[in-house]
Parts: structure tokens; C-alpha cells; sequence
């Protein structure tokens, strides 16, 4: 085995802890942040409507980057939302296989699980079908 060069290994060290001092000032940074939040709004923010608020932004975020793309790439950007189904697929797939002895609605989030499941499944082969007769339009005949 190769010896490591002492002097690279005191860089690293030196790099780490600066890198260490770095994320430590960064996470105080952010306790401030969530405090002075806290404050302004009396301590108390419902986390529906925090949750609420990002889901509107997203919304309209969306639509305005959706609306800008020309139509010849609609259905390459569709077809590229097939990654993000496949995310919810392994969402759904836990939450399906929660253990059914739980009395605590484990039942329910199976059912929803399941739900999700499917309906993301649709969602990915309806994709990839889109995708190969979008593909086929671009093929030679004959």
C-alpha cells in the first residue's frame, strides 16, 4: 500500500474542520431565522396552512415554467415526469406495506397506498407509450 503524504493529511484535516465551522455557523444562522419566524408570527404557525402556502407557490411556479415551454417540447417534458411518478411508486409501495396488525389507520394509509400505487403506474407506462409513438413520428418509413 501507497503512504499518504502528512502534509495532504493535515490539508484535509484543516479543509474538514473549516467545512465543520462552516455547517456549525450555517445551522445557527438558521435557528435565528426560525426564531425570529416564530416571533414575528406570535409562535404559532398552522402547519396546514405553511404546508398550504408551498403547495400554492409550487402551483403557480409550475404553471408559469410549463406555459413558457414551446409545443414542440410538451411531450418530451412530459415524458420526463415519468422520474417523478417513479418517486411516488416508492412512496405508495411503503405506505401500502405498512403492517395490517397496527390498529392506528393502518388500514386507511394502506388503502391510500395502494391507490397512489396505482394510479402513478398508469401515470408511468401511459408516459412511456406517449414517449414511443413520439419517437416513432421521428422514424424513417419505408
Amino acid at each position: 500500500m501507497a503512504e499518504v503524504d502528512p502534509q495532504l493529511l493535515d490539508k484535509i484535516r484543516t479543509a474538514a474542520e473549516a467545512a465543520r465551522q462552516t455547517a456549525d455557523s450555517a445551522q445557527a444562522y438558521a435557528e435565528q431565522i426560525a426564531a425570529g419566524a416564530s416571533a414575528a408570527s406570535g409562535g404559532a404557525i398552522d402547519p396546514f396552512i405553511f404546508r398550504l402556502a408551498i403547495f400554492a407557490l409550487a402551483v403557480i411556479v409550475g404553471y408559469y415554467v410549463v406555459w413558457a415551454v414551446t409545443p414542440a417540447l410538451h411531450t418530451p417534458l412530459m415524458s420526463v415526469t415519468n422520474a417523478i411518478s417513479s418517486v411516488i411508486v416508492v412512496g405508495a409501495l411503503l405506505s401500502a406495506g405498512i403492517d395490517a396488525s397496527a390498529d392506528d389507520g393502518s388500514s386507511t394509509a394502506r388503502v391510500f397506498g395502494f391507490l397512489a400505487l396505482t394510479l402513478a403506474s398508469v401515470n408511468i407506462f401511459g408516459g412511456f407509450l406517449v414517449t414511443e409513438r413520439m419517437l416513432s413520428m421521428f422514424k424513417k418509413k419505408g
